[in-house]
């Protein structure tokens, strides 16, 4: 538990109680705009730039995102942060470029709706299951998050604060569905954000400028404080060779590629008023990421040499860095204002993930057995398979040691799995629905296969002690996702061409199965009429 004085705890309680109350108030003010499934799933296709930006933005910036990187930072400095936030802000680069346009001209709810209308039932529910219980572990790892966070802060049992956080996210995002989690995605951001600033300016002032902040900065096991790349002396992660680059690769890859083909950010896309909107909400999202997103890494990196903290914090230690500066650097009032922001991230990102897989469930599985289901069985649906999720999720958070690391676990065969047949097929006219499950399942067994082959024959013989079976398990998770990830664009084109007679391409379709419009589909194309587009 984080030692603070009594009435900075009241403060903290106060705020976190206050969060709580205007959550469930959003919940219900949003619930009033909810008339049919599209209002409470896409926000009736009507979020303007300043909802539809800060949401895409925060439904990543979670609570664990914000403590994690910086403590990341701390241990192996910036090559501690590769995945994110840089590998999260390449992703949303690379998906205002190329997907943005396609996806919101299609008018597609889910990201599953593509792999439903170009490569058939078998694939849509193929990747629906994997992508659901992506969230579930995604949502209990949060829930484990927020749970942690009261118990070092409040001393709170843990399983009290998770059943608090799961009952009150539950709650307001059943009410209210996107309206809700984009309105409370804007303040989250803001108070973190600004919180972040606060702290940077502080340590800044503190130390006598950025120069000497620059100087004090160190990491416990990388000399190269700040190298984004691979070095000589540290390689990557303490790899070296094939298996530094491999890994290193995999850490641009894992969210800058897999996060593209995933339910939270494409749902937020889809939501924005228009197709202009969707493309600059995804940059000024990404630019509102770097930009905010580098402060916790600096933090941590910074805290390595602070007096307070030291170079020798226990892993356990780190995780609550960005807590001990908030403390150190923050008045007691704007201290406990972070925490709560904090409490909120994290919430966040919990919304969006009950939202997500309750969508698809209900989209791409009911829907796609019974699909003259009415607007109001479907909106009914959605909301009871959202409330299941919930209680879920909890029972997995309740009983579960690792959910962290079965949630990233779980992004990663999105990577090797839905991300080749996503990308390449919305440009590849050529890719077919056996193209497609090759692609799927080749990344996925050929990622399962070469992870033991790298845990057993490269790395244990090497490194292997009882208590670092954990990380290298993770390593080698990491490190056979990049070639599976090539193995399984591979099969996608050779089994595609192979198949073409037998299995004839299917032509991108929008939900409707009209022919989509492939014309200036990039970014900085010129938006069409929207007249297609009924709601």
């Amino acid at each position: 538990m984080i030692e603070i004085s009594p009435s900075t705890t009241a403060l903290v309680i106060g705020g976190i109680v206050l969060i709580l109350i205007i959550r469930m108030i959003i919940g219900y003010w949003a619930s009033r705009r909810v008339q049919n499934n599209v209002d409470y799933v896409l926000a009736g296709r009507r979020l303007p730039l300043w909802m539809a930006a800060p949401s895409i933005m925060a439904t990543w910036f979670a609570a664990e995102t914000l403590m994690g990187s910086s403590a990341e930072a701390y241990k192996y400095g910036f090559h501690g942060v590769v995945f994110d936030p840089f590998g999260a802000t390449m992703c949303l680069v690379i998906a205002g470029i190329f997907v943005v346009r396609l996806a919101r001209r299609a008018q597609y709810v889910t990201i599953m709706d593509f792999f439903q209308h170009r490569y058939g039932t078998t694939m849509s529910v193929v990747g629906t299951v994997t992508q659901i219980i992506t969230y579930f572990g995604w949502t209990a790892a949060q829930i484990v998050a927020g749970g942690a966070i009261l118990q070092a802060l409040l001393g709170w049992p843990i399983q009290t604060g998770m059943i608090l956080v799961t009952t009150v996210v539950t709650l307001y995002t059943l009410l209210g569905g996107l309206w809700a989690d984009t309105a409370l995605d804007f303040m989250q951001m803001f108070l973190t954000s600004i919180g972040l600033v606060v702290i940077t300016i502080g340590i800044v002032s503190s130390v006598g400028g950025f120069k000497n902040l620059i100087e004090m900065s160190g990491a416990q096991y990388n000399s190269s404080t700040f190298a984004l790349w691979p070095t000589a002396d540290d390689g990557y992660y303490g790899y070296y060779g094939m298996h530094g680059w491999f890994y290193y690769i995999a850490a641009w890859l894992s969210l800058g590629l897999g996060a593209i083909p995933a339910q939270d950010y494409l749902q937020r896309t889809c939501a924005s008023k228009d197709e202009n909107t969707a493309v600059k909400s995804t940059f000024v999202a990404a630019i509102l990421y770097l930009s905010f997103g580098v402060l916790s890494p600096l933090i941590g990196v910074a805290a390595f040499g602070d007096a307070a903290l030291g170079p020798d914090l226990e892993d356990a230690q780190t995780e609550f860095i960005l807590v001990s500066m908030a403390f150190k650097f923050l008045s007691p009032v704007l201290a406990a204002a972070f925490i709560a922001a904090l409490a909120s991230a994290l919430m966040s990102t919990s919304d969006s993930s009950l939202l997500a897989g309750a969508t698809m469930f209900t989209q791409n599985i009911i829907k796609v057995y019974k699909p003259d289901l009415s607007q109001k069985a479907e909106l009914q649906l959605t909301r009871i398979s959202l409330l299941v999720s919930g209680v879920l999720s909890l029972a997995i958070a309740m009983f579960a040691t690792t959910i962290y690391k079965l949630a990233v676990l779980a992004n990663t065969s999105i990577l090797v799995g839905l991300a080749a047949p996503y990308l390449i097929g919305m440009y590849w006219k050529k890719a077919n629905h056996w193209g497609a499950l090759a692609s799927f399942f080749g990344g996925v067994i050929s990622w399962l296969i070469l992870t033991f082959f790298w845990m057993y024959s490269y790395i244990l013989p090497v490194v292997y002690e009882g208590e670092m079976m954990d990380d290298v398990a993770w390593d080698s998770i990491y490190i056979a996702s990049t070639p599976a990830f090539f193995i399984s664009v591979i099969l996608l084109i050779v089994v595609s061409l192979l198949t073409q007679k037998q299995n004839p391409p299917i032509a991108l379709t929008d939900i409707n199965g009209n022919p989509v419009d492939t014309k200036n589909v990039f970014a900085w194309s010129p938006s069409p009429t929207e007249d297609y587009i009924k709601d």
